[in-house]
């Protein structure tokens, strides 16, 4: 089935073609239909499945453009947000629709103009509740509200503001989409509450390949970047994913293996232009660069093959991400390899990791390595000489 049969107007069509994508993801085939009916909608996705573009697609394809915010988008992140933006403005480029984009720790100018001519406007919930104490959101036109990453921005403490966005929004004639990966019962009384008759989407989710190896490398704090070096210089690689929690990091661990050891690393971060990100992209594909620094959100939805190995800089905090992220290794029954790098403040994600992968992840001690004693070293570990060498060619030149 092709996106042609699901009901989508012409002008996102062309933009879903221009995009080169041809069919849609399960979660995609299945929720846009419902959208396009007006249907209140519960999905239960991964990252990485096309979430972005199952609520994008159809929604964009029921409005026209009156300068007025007609769709309204919450995420818990700034770079989520971002990201979220991007692909609404990507989509909807043909409909004449606009985007604006609204996320703390900048100013307000640039944003407030955004709100004057937006049709489509994806926040974070306390820089949109911001604006409307200070009269420059408008929430009379909105017909359709979004909830995207639910059980994270619950995580995160905003339940408040978003059910006083909730409340600000019409209710009447509102249609409501709801995404969250997890539904504990808070958020299934959340649900109840904001929803109207919802119909439930659900994608299973995603296993772990058998031909991974995980393994988590315990360290002190304040050696996690030498560790990191380490590592790099003590394994055979093809080529590395390194994911990061934030940009800056992103930036600062790029530039250090540029510097200190042999790779050659390129950053991926939503910081970084669209058009930038599929040259680094490109180059990492190409064999231009062996090792790709990036973030969850800027690495979201690209399909990149043979990746020997994934290094977490840090436990990711939600077991989800960690699942997505080693999805880049291990595939079509080639071995791979998962490192984590595990700081004693890091304990309590690195077991949601194990309880949601449902498996021990083996602790390794690297070899040489010239260790600052931290507790997390007493356990009885062997050293490991090298790690796992998968197929490909020996970094070293």
């Amino acid at each position: 089935m092709g996106f042609d049969s699901l009901g989508l107007s012409d002008a996102v069509l062309q933009s879903v073609r221009e995009s080169g994508y041809d069919n849609p993801t399960p979660i995609q085939a299945q929720a846009i239909p419902l959208i396009l009916e007006g249907k209140d909608v519960i999905g239960a996705s991964q990252t990485g499945t096309g979430k972005t573009a199952a609520f994008a697609l159809p929604t964009l394809s029921k409005i026209q453009p009156l300068d007025k915010p007609q769709i309204l988008v919450l995420e818990p992140t700034r770079e989520l947000a971002h990201q979220v933006a991007e692909q609404f403005e990507k989509y909807g480029k043909q409909t004449g629709c606009k985007v604006a984009l609204l996320y703390g720790g900048v100013g307000y100018g640039t944003q407030c103009d955004q709100l004057e001519v937006a049709d489509i406007v994806v926040a974070t919930p306390g820089r949109l509740v911001d604006h409307f104490f200070r009269g420059t959101m408008r929430f009379g036109e909105i017909k359709c509200l979004i909830l995207d990453e639910v059980d994270r921005m619950l995580d995160m403490g905003f339940l408040p503001q978003v059910r006083k966005i909730v409340n600000l929004c019409p209710w009447e004639g509102r249609q409501t989409l709801f995404f969250s990966a997890t539904m504990p019962p808070a958020i299934q009384t959340f649900a109840t509450w904001c929803l109207t008759d919802p119909v439930s989407v659900e994608i299973a989710r995603r296993a772990v390949a058998k031909t991974v190896n995980h393994a988590f490398y315990p360290v002190s704090m304040d050696q996690r970047d030498a560790l990191i070096l380490a590592l790099l210089d003590k394994t055979d690689y093809h080529s590395v994913m390194i994911f990061t929690r934030t940009r800056k990091e992103a930036d600062q661990l790029c530039s250090l293996i540029q510097d200190e050891s042999e790779g050659k690393a390129i950053a991926m971060h939503s910081d970084i232009s669209q058009s930038d990100r599929m040259k680094a992209l490109a180059g990492f594909k190409e064999g231009k660069y062996n090792v790709l620094v990036a973030t969850d959100v800027a690495a979201r939805g690209i399909d990149i093959s043979g990746v020997s190995h994934v290094i977490n800089y840090r436990v990711p905090e939600n077991a989800e991400d960690y699942v997505h992220r080693i999805g880049r290794t291990g595939r079509a029954e080639a071995e791979g390899d998962a490192f984590t790098i595990l700081t004693a403040d890091e304990l309590e994600y690195a077991k949601s990791v194990e309880v949601f992968i449902e498996q021990p992840i083996p602790r390794r001690k690297l070899e040489d390595f010239n260790y600052t004693y931290t507790a997390l070293l007493d356990d009885d570990h062997k050293p490991v000489r090298k790690p796992r060498r998968p197929a490909g060619r020996k970094r070293r030149r």
